[in-house]
């Protein structure tokens, strides 16, 4: 049987991996947000390639002459965020299942060079109870933050 650990480090892979797939492994390092608190579920991600902080609909600002053009599709990026929910859906039943605590917030890195893999999580309310911030004020706080300060 499979313990707590390998099914969440799993999913985890799974959330990065889709990502990967998105940029079609043409990335420096992969940052994952995800969100589940008081029943809503959120999630984002960007990218450093080539010393540039992106999100995923900007991909193509981060290129050098010749490189190729990165597919950066409404629908695929969906798709991502709709495999990014359900991953996080997933941690929840796991975490249900296992009595263990859903974490409100995980900052997913990878870094696709060394294959370094760095994981935040918060279990306290971190919008839900706030009058104006949402995920999205909270995903564009770390991007910002991430830019700022080069990791």
């Amino acid at each position: 049987m499979k313990e707590f650990e390998d099914e969440f480090s799993e999913l985890q892979a799974d959330m990065i991996s889709i990502c990967m797939e998105y940029v079609e492994n043409r990335a420096d390092k992969v940052f994952v947000y995800a969100s589940r608190e008081e029943g809503i579920i959120a999630s984002d991600f960007f990218y450093l390639i080539n010393n540039k902080y992106v999100e995923p609909h900007k991909l193509n600002d981060a290129l050098e002459d010749g490189d190729e053009k990165y597919d950066t599709s409404a629908k695929r990026n969906f798709m991502v965020l709709d495999i990014l929910n359900e991953d996080i859906g997933k941690i929840k039943s796991l975490c249900q299942e296992h009595k263990r605590e859903m974490p409100t917030e995980m900052k997913l890195i990878y870094n696709v060079k060394n294959g370094n893999f760095k994981a935040e999580y918060k279990y306290d309310l971190i919008y839900t109870h706030d009058d104006i911030k949402t995920a999205d004020h909270i995903f564009n706080e770390w991007f910002e933050e991430v830019k700022n300060n080069k990791f």
